[in-house]
């Protein structure tokens, strides 16, 4: 059995290992607040106060009594969103179907002979009607359940304080305090 000499490993390996070290370096530069309009954030925030005079030290303070007054910056006030709010719940609402004889036909049949292979004389008779009503009990039921949808309810605190419910048909992506916006009846990401 020929063993191989070291061979130079796959271009595409170098290449995944590559986009991987891209990949987290760029993530990190994300959470660690390096990229500007990223999300993360050092944590450390300019103070606003007064600013220090760059002629003076501190063995020789500069004095001058004519000096213009430092404008503080106002903290940004943020705009109000009458349609803005945060999520405050999520139920499903399972809204059973309506029986349109079909099950009730279909159970009846399939009652009636399981209970016809009960017993002899009267006693199948008897087996095969409470077999037939017990079908078409369950049948029916059946084809509820079966009709049966889901839809759900996503109940939103408005910025205002007020509460909007908005139904929607499929399982929604929002958790409880996300902050959205309402948008002709549908929930969007702000």
């Amino acid at each position: 059995m020929e063993t191989q000499a070291s061979k130079f490993p796959n271009p595409l390996i170098w290449i995944a290992g590559i986009a991987i070290v891209v990949f987290c370096a760029a993530g990190t530069a994300a959470i660690m607040g390096w990229i500007p309009t990223s999300i993360g954030g050092s944590g450390e925030r300019p103070v606003l106060g007064v600013a220090e005079n760059p002629q003076s030290s501190p063995a020789r303070p500069a004095v001058k009594p004519h000096a213009a007054p430092v404008r503080v910056a106002a903290a940004p006030v943020p705009a109000k969103c009458a349609e803005c709010g945060r999520i405050e719940s999520t139920r499903e609402v399972v809204t059973k179907g309506e029986g349109s004889g079909i099950g009730i036909a279909g159970g009846a049949v399939v009652g009636g002979v399981v209970g016809h292979q009960v017993g002899r004389g009267t006693t199948q008779q008897v087996a095969t009607v409470v077999g037939a009503v017990g079908g078409a009990v369950a049948g029916n039921e059946i084809e509820k359940r079966v009709k049966s949808t889901k839809s759900y309810e996503v109940t939103v605190r408005m910025d205002d304080g007020s509460s909007r419910v908005i139904h929607e048909a499929s399982a929604p992506t929002w958790r409880t305090g996300d902050h959205v916006k309402i948008v002709d009846g549908t929930i969007r990401a702000i």
